[in-house]
């Protein structure tokens, strides 16, 4: 950490400036949000923003959440991007997609994608033809 920073970012990269030179990808990570389950915490909703890139473009951000267990949460990004091309309504806490009703909240959503995977592979299949145009 620099002090005194004004603008700017204050964290510093350990190792000089050779590792900004050299590396073909960097990503900053941090965390949103814990998630829990009553009182215990049973993840991270995680906050990813590319530095620098030389291979693709640099500046793109992703959202995600990353269970303890798990790994990357597969049925929460479903569920996100079912929002982001509107085929999951949400109304109040309740989803549905179509006339699914895939649950009360987003963890309930995720356990029935978990426990039915013909409507996850249905899910995935509207969401791919939106996502081509």
């Amino acid at each position: 950490m620099k002090i005194g920073v004004v603008f700017g970012n204050p964290e510093t990269t350990t190792g000089g400036n050779a590792l900004k030179f050299y590396a073909s990808v960097r990503i900053e990570v941090r965390r949103a949000a814990q998630l829990k389950k009553g009182e215990d915490i049973i993840g991270n909703r995680t906050n990813v923003k590319i530095v620098k890139n030389k291979v693709a473009p640099p500046f793109r951000r992703a959202e995600f959440d990353i269970m303890y267990n798990e790994g990357i949460s597969y049925e929460g990004d479903l569920i996100n991007l079912g929002l982001k091309y509107e085929l999951i309504k949400k109304s109040g806490a309740s989803l549905s997609f179509g006339e699914i009703r895939l649950g009360q909240g987003f963890e309930n959503a995720k356990e029935f994608l978990r426990q039915n995977p013909k409507a996850a592979a249905e899910l995935v299949k509207s969401i791919k033809e939106k996502a081509k145009g």
